[in-house]
């Protein structure tokens, strides 16, 4: 008796008293009618969903990165970084988002923009979430969300929480590395500024004889992270700058001289200098 098979056997059910699991489970429905275009120009759909799949990647890098903090703060580094690992290829496909924006004309652009109003994406409690855990905190970025008590309720928690980088450091000092008091018990609140002894500190993890050490392999993992996040600033950058060139940004924002100034900034700042003294 064979035991191949049968050709009724290999067809997917198709019958279901209700909704379909796939639907229950990934709710496709919801994410595919949550786009109500205020303009008849075509191109402003394309905007709008490009903009929301943006806010899923941010989701899913809070996500990574609170997981790749909560483990180092256990000294779980494995677990850390198998979600900072994740977290590329997420960040990769967050930067490939700006590519439907980034070829539209000025006109094409202009033809929407001003469904916009006073919308802009500084004002994302999603992405401020990622910036806190980053390290770039400021409390002024609460502000625009107090009309939002669920959204500022969190951000504010972000806020005055450790960052991702702030459970690095505290890692490194446990493995017996001179991180300062001061970097250590910081206001955690408080934009994080870097600082010669953090920059020494990974100096010496990176002159370890043994270049495939746990310290070297996390700090490529973050040093990777660090730059897929410049290439967002900039690939963010240089798509506002030929959408719109230098003109005043929505929400009340400079537009692309805010976003220059942000460009020129790294993320986990002594990871970079270091390397220049190994």
């Amino acid at each position: 008796m064979s035991d191949a098979p049968t050709e009724e056997a290999a067809t997917p059910n198709l019958s279901f008293e209700g909704s379909t699991p796939y639907e229950d489970y990934v709710q496709a429905s919801v994410l595919t009618h949550l786009q109500h275009p205020l303009s008849d120009e075509p191109g402003e759909m394309a905007f709008l969903v490009t903009t929301q799949v943006m806010e899923l990647w941010f989701t899913l890098l809070v996500h990574e990165w609170t997981t790749a903090a909560a483990a180092l703060r256990e000294d779980d580094l494995p677990t850390a970084m198998a979600a900072l690992r994740r977290s590329l290829p997420e960040l990769e496909s967050l930067n490939a988002s700006w590519k439907p924006i980034a070829h539209l004309t000025p006109a094409q652009f202009n033809a929407y923009r001003s469904a916009l109003g006073e919308g802009s994406g500084f004002q994302s409690a999603m992405y401020r979430r990622l910036e806190f855990l980053l390290g770039d905190k400021s409390a002024s970025m609460l502000v625009p969300h107090r009309g939002t008590p669920g959204a500022h309720a969190e951000l504010e928690k972000a806020l005055t929480e450790p960052s991702l980088y702030d459970e690095v450091l505290r890692l490194l000092s446990r493995r017996g590395y001179a991180v300062p008091d001061e970097v250590l018990d910081r206001d955690p609140a408080l934009r994080y500024e870097p600082h010669p002894e953090v920059e020494s500190a990974w100096q010496h993890v990176y002159a370890d004889a043994d270049q495939d050490s746990d310290l070297i392999r996390l700090g490529e993992a973050l040093t990777d992270v660090a730059e897929l996040v410049w290439r967002w600033r900039n690939d963010h950058l240089v798509a506002t700058r030929r959408a719109m060139g230098a003109k005043a940004g929505t929400g009340g924002s400079a537009g692309v001289a805010w976003l220059e100034k942000r460009a020129t900034k790294n993320v986990f700042p002594e990871l970079w200098t270091a390397r220049s003294h190994v």
